[in-house]
């Protein structure tokens, strides 16, 4: 087995309403639906760590009101990982909370879909509500690293390593890319924003941003189909379930575990 662990690491928090996490009105909008902020590690026998996505840094957490609980950095190394040992960074896509802190991994290559880079360096950007999740520093960031041989474009789905595949999931953002792992388990799926709360998944209602809404539907339908139908193998990009269900400890849930509690009923304890 080439995966021998995955951690989902906790490194930030948003308190807010249930309203503002669905593209459509809500029964329950004005409860409280917070979003925790993750990078996750895959593990691997025989060859160093993998990383995916990269968190963001203190200034974009003062200007857009998010609240560090560690450092992606500080969140790694308690999962026995050096930033700087680093060989490889997946970016599932460029919204600021997932490709930021690029100068944290300065030994590493860049993994990401050519749609992902080409969308966030095109005229679309001039748009105001689509250049909003994006930081425009960090993608220059990738840029110069492209031009220093440090990037790696992908097209559509590839295998990426043993037991590790990526999976091109379009929707929420033009290029955006899941990681499909082979665990003892079965296959579980590193969902990033295709899903960012398992809600979006069960109540059939994206969330409130994306670049084309019928593809990320579609995305969603694989998402599920990439996981056998079962929640337990999905792993969204901001659900505080991750932490509650799975087998964790310090802020880092082990996602290659069973979770101790099903997603399914955790979910329906809460509506």
């Amino acid at each position: 087995m080439a995966v021998t662990r995955i951690d989902a690491i906790r490194y930030a928090r948003h308190e807010r309403t249930a309203a503002a996490n669905f593209a459509a009105p809500v029964d329950d909008h004005d409860l409280p639906m917070p979003l925790d902020y993750f990078v996750w590690a895959i593990h691997r026998e025989g060859a160093p760590p993998l990383v995916v996505d990269t968190g963001f840094g203190e200034e974009a957490a003062v200007a857009r009101g998010r609240v560090i609980t560690r450092s992606v950095s500080e969140g790694l190394r308690a999962a026995g990982i050096d930033p700087l040992l680093v060989e490889d960074v997946i970016l599932t896509h460029l919204h600021y909370d997932h490709a930021g802190n690029l100068s944290t991994f300065s030994n590493a290559r860049f993994h990401l879909q050519d749609a992902e880079l080409a969308f966030a360096t095109s005229r679309h950007i001039l748009e105001e509500p689509t250049r909003a999740p994006f930081d425009g520093e960090p993608v220059a960031q990738l840029v110069r690293k492209l031009y220093a041989d440090h990037v790696v474009f992908h097209d559509g789905d590839s295998q990426f390593a043993q037991g590790i595949r990526l999976v091109q999931l379009a929707g929420h953002t033009a290029g955006l890319q899941a990681v499909v792992c082979d665990t003892a388990r079965g296959a579980v799926v590193l969902a990033s924003d295709a899903a960012h709360l398992y809600a979006n998944i069960t109540r059939a209602i994206p969330f409130p941003i994306f670049v084309d809404e019928a593809a990320y539907t579609e995305a969603q339908k694989r998402l599920m189909d990439l996981a056998g139908h079962s929640l337990d193998h999905v792993i969204p990009g901001h659900d505080p379930l991750v932490l509650r269900c799975f087998p964790s400890d310090n802020d880092i849930a082990r996602v290659d575990l069973a979770p101790h509690t099903a997603i399914a009923n955790a979910l329906s304890e809460h509506t």
